[in-house]
Parts: structure tokens; C-alpha cells; sequence
């Protein structure tokens, strides 16, 4: 039996002293966890069902009391007309004033831009008009993108430079940097 046979204790204090040598700078970083789909999805049913409501309780009885034609399919007979502004103002300016339709505040998501400021009348309108008319038009499929996106934006998030994020809920991101001293040496520039 010749075998060489090393204590435990020389290799853990080998391998602490390699390990002193070396030193970890750790960052942690929130950030507002990103609303996918299935909530997204049911925060604008509620918005549909916000906007319904106040087309039967106030829309229709106005018309039925000045006689007006109700039933008209063309698109561009006065009743479509009116619940199709009423429906791009509410979005347009729920968005802009409060960042959340009501939809949104019952699930407690909110719409910012995606570099933190505030958002822009601009911004929002051509995030819940055009956009959502982008979207709307081939069969709503612009809306999938949400649910494989990295940061579950639509087409129209896409557009316009916003995210949809829960308000109270964050995904921790944390950075290790691994440095040696022997390596900062190497980087240091030589000075005669």
C-alpha cells in the first residue's frame, strides 16, 4: 500500500486561501414583474364589460327616447359610431390618466413606458387606437404575442414602447461579479 493519502484539512485550507483570493460583488436589482396573457385577458373582458354597461344604461336609453335607429348593421350608422368613440376614449384616457384601465385596476396591473418616464398623450394614443386596431384586424392573433414574448408585450406594447406590469409584484435580478485581484492587476494600466 503505497498510496498517498492527503489530510482533508491540508485541501480545505488549500482551497480557502484560493478562495480568499477571490472577491464577489453582489447587486440585486427589482424589477415590476411582467403581466402575461391570462391576466391581461381578463382585465379587458372587464373593460368590455365596463363598456357594455354604459352603452345599455345610458347609450341606448338616450337613442330609444330621441327614436333613433338602434339596429342599423352598417358600421357607420350613429349608435356604432358613438360606442366605437366611447370605446377608444375610455382606453385612450383611463391610459393616459390613471396608466390602467378599470380592468386593470381590479387585477392590479398598470401600462408604463418601457424607459420609466410617464407616458405621452402620443404614446397612448397610438398604443390603445392604432395599435389595438393593428391587433384587432387579423383575427386578434397580434394578441398571442403576449403569452411568448420575454416581457409579455402585444404587437401594440411592440409599437408603442410599453409594458403592462403587476403593481405590486417584482422579480428579483441578481448580478454576482466574480473579480481576483491577480486579474485587477493585469487590467491596471502600467504608469512609469
Amino acid at each position: 500500500m503505497s498510496e498517498f493519502v492527503q489530510s482533508e484539512d491540508q485541501h480545505v485550507q488549500a482551497n480557502t486561501s484560493a478562495t480568499q483570493q477571490v472577491i464577489v460583488h453582489q447587486n440585486a436589482q427589482f424589477e415590476q414583474k411582467a403581466a402575461g396573457f391570462w391576466i391581461r385577458f381578463w382585465a379587458y373582458i372587464v373593460d368590455i364589460l365596463v363598456l357594455a354597461s354604459v352603452g345599455m344604461l345610458l347609450i341606448k336609453p338616450i337613442f330609444r327616447l330621441f327614436s333613433l335607429e338602434l339596429n342599423n348593421p352598417e358600421w357607420y350608422a350613429p349608435f356604432t359610431i358613438i360606442t366605437a368613440v366611447i370605446f377608444y376614449a375610455y382606453f385612450v384616457l383611463m391610459t393616459k390618466l390613471c396608466n390602467q384601465t378599470v380592468g386593470k385596476m381590479i387585477f392590479g396591473i398598470r401600462v408604463i413606458s418601457k424607459d420609466g418616464g410617464n407616458l405621452k398623450w402620443g404614446t397612448v394614443i397610438f398604443r390603445e387606437w392604432i395599435g389595438r386596431l393593428i391587433s384587432i384586424i387579423p383575427l386578434s392573433i397580434p394578441y398571442l404575442v403576449v403569452a411568448f414574448t420575454p416581457k409579455k408585450q402585444g404587437v401594440h406594447d411592440f409599437i408603442a414602447d410599453t409594458l403592462v406590469v403587476h403593481e405590486s409584484v417584482y422579480d428579483v435580478k441578481e448580478k454576482a461579479i466574480y473579480e481576483s485581484p491577480t486579474a485587477k492587476e493585469l487590467h491596471e494600466p502600467n504608469v512609469f
